[in-house]
């Protein structure tokens, strides 16, 4: 089942978050691991999707049975502000504009007041090794540079269709601060979602040096390029057995 909440955000105002328990969470007493997620209302259904078309997470965690639960936080949908939210460097771009990052503050949120709720209102496993990450695009960008920058909470990190380009020397520098032993990343990038070979032969250069820079420190790295991939969440749905059999071993 997945519950909706609204919890205070530091920009002011407040934010769905959308809770998964996993089935037989209210006949056990069993803990969980905790999956948080960006742009949660693209994830478990198609009616809140921005548009039209959720990942089904929802559809895929109930039929494996998958004993995990999943945290996914609207982003804010004014202007440029979902670029802010989830970039932790400032960048300007000839089409979207000027983007002012403000990533750690989304972060300092979300690794304090909504962790904290979460542990106290689930019966959630609240360690590191049970703590994952991810998203995709922006989201994705989010998930690469909090698994480093947040590595002692956070152990796993599922990197869909990173949007790494504008930050990619910034984010290798982040990357490359830390050991970071026990890490598991996925990341992935379709071959459909560049617009050129040219771009497509950049998308995976920068996504190789950052899997390059994340195993030099210590972490295991699953890299996955699927032929038919666009950036849709279509696409991304089908990328979740992928990653969820390699985050979640002990599962």
């Amino acid at each position: 089942m997945v519950r909706k909440y609204e919890r205070e955000i530091p920009f002011g105002g407040k934010r769905r978050v959308f809770v998964y328990l996993p089935k037989g969470y209210r006949n056990s007493d069993q803990r969980y691991p905790v999956f948080y997620m960006y742009d949660g209302h693209n994830l478990f259904f198609d009616d809140t999707a921005t548009y039209g078309k959720s990942w089904g997470l929802k559809e895929y965690l109930d039929e494996h049975k998958t004993q995990i639960i999943a945290v996914g936080v609207e982003c804010n949908h004014e202007g440029n502000e979902r670029l802010c939210e989830y970039s932790p460097y400032s960048f300007k771009d000839k089409y979207l504009g000027k983007v002012t990052g403000r990533g750690k503050t989304t972060m300092d949120w979300m690794t304090s007041d909504l962790k904290q709720w979460v542990d106290e209102t689930f019966r959630t496993l609240p360690e590191r090794e049970h703590t994952y990450i991810g998203g995709s695009s922006m989201g994705g960008l989010m998930a690469l540079w909090t698994i480093a920058a947040y590595n002692e909470v956070f152990s796993r990190a599922a990197c869909v269709s990173s949007f790494i380009r504008y930050n990619h020397r910034k984010l290798l520098r982040e990357l490359d601060r830390e050991y970071l032993p026990d890490t598991r990343v996925y990341l992935s990038w379709g071959a459909k979602e560049f617009g050129s070979r040219r771009s497509l032969a950049q998308g995976t250069a920068d996504n190789l040096d950052a899997a390059n820079t994340l195993m030099k420190n210590g972490a295991s790295v699953y890299l996955y390029q699927p032929l038919s991939g666009t950036h849709s969440e279509a696409s991304w749905e089908k990328e979740i057995p992928v990653f969820m059999d390699f985050l979640k071993p002990e599962l």
